[in-house]
């Protein structure tokens, strides 16, 4: 399973009337900035970017956040490995048609390579991995340009940096907006999901914050979200409480004698492509470990599809459909 898991502007300004009054060739001007590095942080290392032509994206989130900005004349092609929803299912279907499907599978280095790419966007420890050797060290090697998701840096070796979930999505879409120089329709795209999260919020259900247990997978012990990930900042905006969001940790293993000591009031079903949320809520059912959970006994399942819970733009689509759930919910 995969998850993923400001320029001067003054002296820019006086640079670009000097030259217009020189009568510069603007299109060469605009070829000479695209190729300018700008420095912009890769979790917590500074690293010099030049605008990408053929970027590959990993997963839907890392396509979602680049279609969002813009940004599909730069996208070569995206990897999509079997946990992924259908493309057809996302906000962005029209730009997925018009880039390549380079592979169904786990990122890995040949992928890219085979490809040509001169950028890769993925999570640590979901499409980077030590272990299918490809890295951004091993890419830096390659001349192969890189970026991860801020919100898996909490674990990155070297350079880690810790940020909230959401604020690590608002920090992705800004430093992609640097990187490729479209700084103006990053700061749109932010401040509209800056928006619509502060709509939720404020419509937050008052009073003691309902009790949610985020079920990913597992029978024997189950897979949920800690702290580090979207669907923590998801549940706590709509007005409910994770209950392992004391856990300092990203998708994590717990077990089911503290689930049932939690008391959830409702569930969360993980919906991806090779484990479907009909599935998992039949073994909640079952389970002699949480078939007498307060949520399972009250049929209280929401589903939270695959791309509403990685980090990405579709976040948000998930925070407003729980948000609407947990204000229709009886207690």
């Amino acid at each position: 399973m995969s998850h993923t898991r400001s320029l001067a502007v003054g002296s820019a300004l006086a640079a670009t009337l000097l030259l217009a009054g020189c009568g510069a060739d603007v299109d060469s001007d605009g070829a000479a900035k695209a190729s300018e590095k700008v420095t912009v942080k890769r979790c917590g290392e500074s690293v010099p970017y030049k605008v990408p032509q053929r970027a590959v994206a990993y997963e839907g989130g890392s396509a979602d956040k680049l279609f969002s900005l813009g940004l599909t004349e730069h996208v070569h092609g995206y990897v999509m490995p079997p946990a992924n929803p259908p493309v057809s299912e996302s906000p962005w279907a029209s730009e997925y048609a018009k880039v390549k499907m380079l592979s169904d599978d786990l990122l890995n280095k040949e992928i890219v390579v085979e490809a040509k790419s001169d950028f890769v966007v993925a999570g640590w420890n979901s499409g980077f991995s030590d272990q299918r050797g490809i890295t951004p060290k091993i890419l830096d090697k390659l001349g192969i340009q890189s970026f991860m998701h801020t919100e898996s840096c909490f674990n990155y070796p070297g350079h880690p940096q810790k940020v909230t979930p959401f604020k690590a999505l608002y920090s992705d879409l800004e430093r992609l907006g640097k990187i490729f120089k479209v700084e103006k329709k990053a700061d749109q795209v932010v401040g509209g999901l800056k928006k619509r999260v502060a709509a939720v919020e404020k419509k937050a259900p008052k009073g003691d914050r309902v009790p949610v247990f985020l079920y990913d997978s597992g029978t024997n012990q189950p897979f949920t979200a800690g702290s580090q990930v979207p669907p923590n900042d998801i549940i706590k905006t709509a007005g409910g409480r994770n209950v392992f969001d004391k856990l300092d940790a990203r998708w994590t293993q717990v077990n089911w004698e503290a689930v049932t000591k939690a008391e959830p009031e409702v569930v969360i079903i993980f919906d991806y492509g090779d484990q479907p949320a009909k599935k998992k809520i039949e073994f909640l059912k079952k389970s002699p470990h949480t078939k007498e959970l307060p949520a399972v006994r009250k049929n209280n399942f929401f589903v939270l599809d695959y791309n509403e819970g990685i980090s990405g733009p579709r976040d948000i689509d998930g925070l407003e459909k729980f948000g609407k759930y947990l204000r229709e919910l009886k207690r």
